[in-house]
């Protein structure tokens, strides 16, 4: 897995102008998109930088089981950093159904959609426990798309995020799916993140750290800005 770093204020620009080169006019493209604080600035410097999802059918890489419209949820956070921002909709918008019952079948239903094309790119962020999507720790490289249990971490983020109450469970795209990727961008910023980052590159590959197993993949690469690269 390669790392690319940049500074500080390079950091947002580099990962916006990289995604505007690998979504162009009228070629057609799958692409997995987290959300949270991280990825915001890279969005915007998307947009601002001409980016358009004409051609792309855009994936959403999670859900909390929150009641629609819930400013905390996944799909909202990604209509304001990102939906909104550009001129017109994506191609097609996957997102999960979270009052669908049972859950199960949903999850089968959205897997269905990950298989019937794969992703062209996944772009992920790093949580504090090394969770990437919601796959906590425990979850190993074969796990499906599926309901979890939040680690308290998750479900304090959620609560940062403008969530009315925080959720004790989601719904996420699992790390088979993931993996399956033809490319994936794992976007780190913050000397917060420093030492995780550093387990997810250095230290034992396996499920304590979900992102670790990104190390085996033939095309995964750490975008980080330089605070997050030193460990302390």
């Amino acid at each position: 897995m390669k790392l690319e770093t940049f500074g500080r204020n390079e950091w947002a620009p580099a990962v916006g102008a990289r995604l505007v080169a690998f979504l162009p006019d009228g070629r057609h493209r799958r692409v997995c998109f987290a959300t949270g604080s991280t990825p915001e600035p890279a969005y915007a410097a998307f947009a601002a930088g001409g980016g358009a999802l004409d051609d792309t059918e855009v994936f959403l890489l999670d859900e909390f089981l929150l009641p629609r419209g819930d400013p905390g949820r996944c799909d909202e956070m990604l209509a304001r950093s990102l939906l909104e921002l550009c001129p017109s909709p994506p191609l097609a918008l996957h997102t999960f159904d979270v009052s669908a019952e049972p859950l199960d079948d949903e999850c089968r239903r959205y897997e269905r959609e990950l298989d019937a094309g794969g992703l062209d790119l996944a772009i992920l962020g790093l949580g504090a426990n090394g969770h990437i999507g919601m796959n906590e720790p425990g979850s190993a490289a074969d796990t499906p798309t599926r309901v979890v249990d939040l680690h308290p971490t998750t479900q304090q983020n959620a609560a940062r995020y403008g969530a009315t109450s925080p959720p004790s469970r989601g719904i996420t795209i699992g790390m088979r799916a993931v993996l399956a990727a033809a490319e994936i961008w794992l976007l780190v910023t913050g000397e917060h993140k420093a030492a995780i980052l550093n387990q997810v590159l250095t230290g034992p590959i396996g499920p304590d750290v979900p992102a670790s197993f990104l190390r085996d993949h033939p095309n995964a690469i750490v975008i980080a800005d330089e605070p997050a690269t030193i460990p302390r």
